[in-house]
Parts: C-alpha cells; sequence; structure tokens
C-alpha cells in the first residue's frame, strides 16, 4: 500500500470550513474507533457538534480508550442498528441534525431509508473528492456508492451534481471527462455512446457550468501527453476535475485504487438528499472523516446562502 501524503488541498478546505459555524451531524452506529476518533477530531477542530447514535455504553467505552472527552457531547443510546437509523433520520427530519453521517453500518443499509425519507427534488448521488501526490488538483469521482448502473438520464444529474459540488469547493468552470475503456464511440460499448451524448448535452446547455468531454478512457483524461500521442483533441485531457465513471463498480474499483496504490487521500459525500450524508468506507482512516465532515460545513452553508 502507497503511503498517502499530506493532503494540503484537502486540509485547506478543512481550514475554510473552520471559519463557519459547526454543523450538527448524527452519526449512525458511532460505536467503533476510528468512527470515534474521526468525528470527535472533527468536534474539537470546531467543525461538527456530533450526535452519537449507537449503543451508548460502547461509545462511552471506546471514547474514555481513546482519550477523548464527551463532556457537552450528545450520547444517544440505540437498541438496534434500524433503532440507530430511525433516529439519525428523525434527527434530521426534525430539523435537530443538519447532516448524517454513516458509522460502522453497511451503505446499503443506511442508504435504502434515507433515499425514502431525506429524498428533495434532485437525484441522491455520491462523490469522493481525491487529493492524489501526482495529480495538481482535487479530483471528483462519481457515483462509487449510490447509483448502481445509471442509464444516460441518471448520469447527466450525477455529473450536474459533481459540477454543483465542485463549484461550491471553489471550482469555477470544472472539467469533466465521462469515462469508459476507451475513447471513441463502439456501440458495442454502451458507456461510450452515453459519453458521447452527455459531451453534446454539455455543449448545449442541458448540463451547466461545466466543460464535458467523453467518451475518455482514463489515461486521456489524466494526460494531456496520453492524448497528444493518440492524436486526441480534448479541451479536458490533463485538466480534468471530475470524472464521471460509467457505473458503481467502475468508480468504487477507481476510486479504491488511487488510494491504496497511490497515495490519494478520499473523502465521500453525498448530495442531492435534504441534507449532506457523510458516506465514507468502514476501512477509512479518521482523517478521511474530518475532512468528510469539512465537506458538509462547506455544502451546508454555501446552501444556506443560495436564494
Amino acid at each position: 500500500m502507497t503511503e498517502a501524503a499530506t493532503p494540503r488541498r484537502l486540509l485547506a478546505l478543512v481550514e475554510q470550513a473552520r471559519q463557519r459555524s459547526p454543523l450538527r451531524i448524527a452519526v449512525v452506529n458511532a460505536e467503533e474507533p476510528h468512527v470515534l476518533q474521526g468525528m470527535l477530531e472533527a468536534r474539537d477542530a470546531r467543525l461538527a457538534e456530533p450526535i452519537l447514535i449507537g449503543d451508548a455504553e460502547g461509545i462511552r467505552h471506546v471514547c474514555k480508550k481513546l482519550g477523548f472527552d464527551l463532556d457537552g457531547t450528545t450520547v444517544v443510546d440505540a437498541r438496534s442498528e434500524a433503532d440507530a437509523i430511525e433516529q439519525g433520520i428523525r434527527l434530521v427530519e426534525q430539523g435537530e441534525a443538519q447532516a448524517l453521517a454513516k458509522g460502522w453500518i453497511h451503505t446499503d443499509t443506511l442508504m435504502h431509508p434515507v433515499l425514502e425519507r431525506l429524498r428533495t427534488g434532485k437525484r441522491v448521488s455520491h462523490v469522493f473528492v481525491c487529493e492524489l501526490p501526482t495529480y495538481p488538483k482535487l479530483l471528483f469521482i462519481t457515483d462509487a456508492a449510490v447509483n448502481i448502473a445509471p442509464d444516460l438520464a441518471i448520469k447527466a444529474q450525477i455529473l450536474q451534481n459533481a459540477i454543483d459540488l465542485a463549484r461550491q469547493l471553489g471550482v469555477e468552470q470544472p472539467r469533466a471527462a465521462a469515462l469508459s475503456a476507451v475513447e471513441v464511440v463502439k456501440p458495442a460499448i454502451a458507456s461510450t455512446i452515453d459519453a458521447a451524448c452527455l459531451s453534446k448535452m454539455a455543449e448545449r446547455g442541458q448540463i451547466r457550468h461545466a466543460v464535458v468531454d467523453g467518451p475518455l478512457a482514463f489515461d486521456n483524461a489524466i494526460s494531456a501527453e496520453a492524448a497528444r500521442i493518440k492524436h486526441i483533441h480534448s479541451p479536458v485531457a490533463g485538466q480534468v476535475d471530475i470524472l464521471l465513471a460509467p457505473d458503481l463498480n467502475a468508480a468504487n474499483i477507481l476510486a479504491k485504487d488511487l488510494e491504496y496504490l497511490a497515495g490519494a487521500t478520499l473523502a465521500g459525500i453525498v448530495i442531492g438528499a435534504s441534507v449532506p450524508i457523510l458516506l465514507p468506507s468502514r476501512s477509512d482512516p479518521p482523517q478521511a472523516r474530518l475532512i468528510a465532515a469539512a465537506l458538509a460545513v462547506l455544502i451546508h452553508h454555501t446552501q444556506e446562502k443560495t436564494p
């Protein structure tokens, strides 16, 4: 496993978020060391006011073992995983929590009830915000956790969500690559057709505020030199901000390859619901949870300003 370099761009977002008021975050199934360390570090960094939901005795025991003081932090006892989910969603519905965080729980177990009760008129989708020591800016990888096999219409919505997030985080006009295995349209590879359509949709204003090109293979999106060698003329190649994968499997594998083999730091966030949802992998280190909390703060306060 490649050791990650200090994620300076992501930590700059943490500092930016610290200038805003902290967010009340309901943490579902919180009684696990990585979960608690990440959320209590976010509390101590003045990013979050966590509401820790789960086995209250277990939460207090783990916090004591980690050396964290729970004075002033709300702990909500839950009888089961389902009860923890119910209490977390109810806190959001009642306005007592401004964000939701996945603790020691499977993504689909949490997201099914969330999608039923915390939907808005937008598509709900997941974005990994990724910093690599070998790439000069942040990458936004979507969708690695929510939409399993999106069709063209859903891909357009997923892409627009990622564009909106990148803009909220300071990328004025993101450059997006619709990925496939090859860079030419081949009817036998459906993702190349979707990618070409998405590129044209952006040209015609159906996808807003971004430059979109596709189909592009990963090497052509990331490397201007790879695109030059293959005689690909693209306004995105070598300058990409957003990588739209053809499906959940591809996005998830790509993100985890970058994390474990290329030293990337990832923070996962779900957007499009009524509140931001922190959705780290259960194996993610505490720093990933801290950064995800910062993203939620910035999203929340940006949305507050939007009329």
